[in-house]
């Protein structure tokens, strides 16, 4: 929910952080980066960064009202749209139109736009005239797992942040650290083999281990995770 809590990405989330404390706000902003890695996640809390009440050294409160309707996902001036779905000109047409309204409660009108790669020929062209003449109150962040995929004329225009892959050291620590929150117990060996099947995406990585607490309840150990998972034993490799 805040740039302190996310896990790795440090370049990305000090640059905006800096970048919200002192007003040097973009237009627009790239977020690039395979999947599962925290381009959404950070779009969000760039949201409410900027439309905080109460932030502290680019940070959102997390608590105002603005903060908890954007982590509901109800704040009528942040608006997500998945391009895999909504891809067409009319899509952005509609984005258009909602962007010469000025926002009804926020100081920026937001447009998180996910897989933006998907986009048709026609639904780029249009999108390049807004990011060409954006009002001043219009941040778009535009989030892909395929950056090459974009024309030039629109990451010309957009601040670009390419997102690593997690070590899987990272993972293990992450994971760890949720585990203590949420009472369970789970040895080392276990902890390396989730964040290993992450394959350097904390997201996949989590999903295990949602999976490995419905299995195994709260104490998670190699012996049951190997078999949950069906894989063979380090003796046997």
């Amino acid at each position: 929910q805040k740039f302190s809590e996310v896990t790795s990405q440090e370049f990305v989330t000090q640059t905006l952080r800096n970048a919200v404390s002192i007003g040097k706000i973009a237009h627009a902003y790239l977020l690039s980066g395979p999947r599962g890695v925290g381009k959404t996640t950070i779009a969000r809390i760039l949201a409410k960064a900027l439309n905080c009440t109460d932030r502290k050294d680019g940070e959102p409160c997390d608590k105002c009202e603005s903060c908890t309707e954007i982590r509901r996902s109800i704040h009528p001036d942040v608006i997500e749209i998945d391009a895999a779905s909504r891809r067409g000109i009319d899509d952005i047409r509609d984005i258009q139109e909602a962007a010469k309204a000025h926002p009804m409660k926020a100081s920026y009108k937001f447009f998180i736009i996910d897989e933006v790669h998907m986009l048709t020929q026609q639904a780029f062209n249009a999108l390049l005239k807004i990011l060409e003449e954006p009002p001043p109150y219009l941040v778009f962040v535009l989030a892909t797992t395929n950056p090459e995929k974009i024309p030039p004329t629109i990451t010309s225009r957009c601040q670009r942040f390419p997102l690593q892959r997690f070590k899987v050291s990272e993972i293990s620590a992450k994971l760890k650290e949720i585990a203590a929150e949420e009472k369970v117990k789970i040895d080392d060996e276990s902890l390396f083999l989730i964040a290993k099947l992450g394959d350097g995406a904390l997201r996949d990585a989590l999903g295990v281990f949602d999976s490995a607490v419905s299995y195994c309840g709260n104490k998670i150990t190699v012996e049951e995770l190997t078999s949950f998972l069906n894989l063979p034993q380090k003796e046997i490799y």
